[in-house]
């Protein structure tokens, strides 16, 4: 995303928040360039969308310390704290949060200035550009999710505000508009410049958005990365497993290498003897029927449209593996056939690796 001009970045830095004797955030950083897209994945409880309300001013910042550019929004320890209203942060929640009460065109421009004309005019574009200017005096409760989302992410971004905030801005959203929705708040967002940080614990969602993800557990940050290298590279069990479903292959490592009924895998930096596991998605798996050896047998194939998701088993053990192949394959249960897998979509672990 590109910088608006002048921008400044969000800095939250060593913040700790407890709700009684309840630590849910543990001495986190995050920093949000000017233009980038920062997105707070992981499990809900897990502390993202305190963070995300310490930074609105929504919470009582407890320890750390949260600037917005040079200014210093937000001191731990009873220091000062900005109010929402003063921070220049736009939000906007889950929820949406649309005043019933007021016409489409209200609800974008709430809170600005009579004399506000330049982002009156914004405001007035902005509903042409993403097709809501004939609901313009319209009310929030004709409107369809899709089309409530468009006029929310509008009033955070009426105001031009220095930071947006975003709370699980797709959750309440029909999965066949999902995906059109994201595509257009992503180029909402890439045209506004503005540092951005969004929560979700969707990873689809955070890997479309984000510049960078950064992944929370109980509190705390636990990989930071670009989409591609946090889904790539994982760096715990943990992390490899809130993109989606995997197999696991267990063995013990043996000259630098993990043995697997799927093959040999390298493991240079577990010890030798070592308790280990191999952690495979289901889409990395190649399935080929009519080749040799085929030692595996389909127990169950079903399409999902787009792919289909198989169940294999080996045929001289308890093994199970589940397979998402990229096209129409149904083969007959019973059928055999050959797995195999490229080892650089391996991820080997330590048995106890979390």
């Amino acid at each position: 995303m590109i910088p608006r001009p002048g921008a400044p970045g969000l800095h939250m830095l060593n913040v700790s928040h407890a709700f009684g004797d309840n630590p849910v955030v543990k001495g986190v950083s995050v920093f949000v360039q000017p233009g980038e897209l920062v997105c707070l994945l992981g499990p809900s409880g897990c502390g993202k969308t305190t963070l995300l309300r310490l930074a609105a001013g929504l919470e009582t910042l407890q320890i750390g310390r949260i600037a917005i550019g040079e200014e210093i929004v937000a001191e731990g320890h009873g220091g000062p704290q900005a109010p929402p209203e003063k921070r220049g942060v736009g939000l906007m929640f889950q929820d949406f949060a649309l005043f019933p009460h007021l016409t489409v065109y209200q609800n974008v421009v709430f809170g600005l200035l009579e004399n506000a004309r330049e982002r009156r005019h914004w405001a007035q574009a902005a509903l042409d550009n993403m097709g809501l200017a004939s609901y313009r005096e319209a009310y929030p409760h004709v409107l369809s999710g899709g089309q409530q989302q468009r006029v929310a992410l509008l009033r955070a971004l009426a105001p031009a505000p220095r930071v947006l905030l975003l709370d699980e801005p797709f959750s309440g959203l029909d999965v066949t508009l999902r995906a059109q929705i994201r595509q257009d708040t992503f180029e909402v967002l890439k045209q506004a410049g503005i540092a951005t940080l969004m929560v979700t614990h969707d990873p689809e969602e955070a890997m479309f958005m984000a510049d960078r993800i950064l992944v929370m557990k109980d509190g705390r940050i636990v990989q930071s990365g670009a989409p591609a290298e946090i889904y790539s590279r994982p760096e715990s069990v943990f992390v490899a497993e809130l993109f989606g479903p995997v197999n696991r292959l267990r063995g013990r490592v043996s000259g630098g290498t993990l043995d697997t009924p799927l093959g040999r895998f390298p493991a240079p930096d577990l010890d030798e003897g070592a308790s280990a596991q191999a952690l495979i998605r289901p889409e990395a798996l190649i399935v080929t029927a009519g080749a040799t050896p085929a030692p595996f047998r389909v127990l169950t194939a079903r399409t999902l449209g787009r792919s289909s998701h198989l169940t294999l088993g080996l045929e001289t053990g308890s093994l199970h593996l589940q397979a998402r192949v990229p096209r129409t394959f149904l083969p007959e249960p019973g059928t055999a056939v050959a797995a195999g897998v490229d080892p650089a979509d391996v991820l080997v672990f330590p048995l106890d690796g979390a």
